[in-house]
């Protein structure tokens, strides 16, 4: 059976290997050191560290946001699943071998909550949330990639990805 390109997974897999350089470089950048309670304190001082701080909460919430709620689905309809609601849709992709755990996608998506609305206010929550996404960084990289491949292994996009 031949499958017809999908013009909008070809997109998202082009956006979504943007992403993955943009949050690679960014988390490089930022968690050259571990990112503890003290590097929290220095951004109101340090305007070079906040600004890759945002960049990081920025980028890996984006990424986490493509790759869950857009290119997943997306890929589940091309391969004739029905997409469901977020949970089914991570489970699903948890028995496809597409992603490790759902779970760890749930936390992820606290962890990004908590970056963005504990920033102001508790430094130990911001430094803990940052530094526990950093450590996820490499497997949202991985869930991405095999969506990646599993798109370009299948040729639902017309072309190399």
């Amino acid at each position: 059976m031949t499958r017809q390109p999908n013009p909008r997974l070809a997109f998202l897999s082009r956006v979504v290997k943007k992403e993955l350089q943009h949050v690679l470089s960014t988390d490089t950048r930022l968690f050259a050191e571990p990112f503890t309670v003290e590097r929290a304190r220095r951004l109101e001082s340090d305007p070079d560290l906040a600004e890759r701080v945002e960049a990081f909460v920025s980028r890996f919430g984006r990424l986490q946001d493509t790759v869950g709620d857009k290119l997943l689905p997306a890929l589940l309809a091309a391969l004739g699943e029905n997409p469901r609601s977020h949970i089914d849709n991570l489970d699903r992709a948890e028995r496809l071998g597409l992603i490790t755990s759902a779970d760890e996608w749930y936390t992820v998506r606290s962890l990004r909550n908590q970056m963005v609305h504990e920033y102001i206010e508790d430094l130990f929550i911001l430094a803990n949330a940052l530094q526990s996404a950093h450590n996820y960084v490499p497997q949202l990289v991985i869930s991405a990639q095999a969506m990646l491949r599993e798109i370009e292994q299948r040729g639902l996009t017309g072309s190399a990805a």
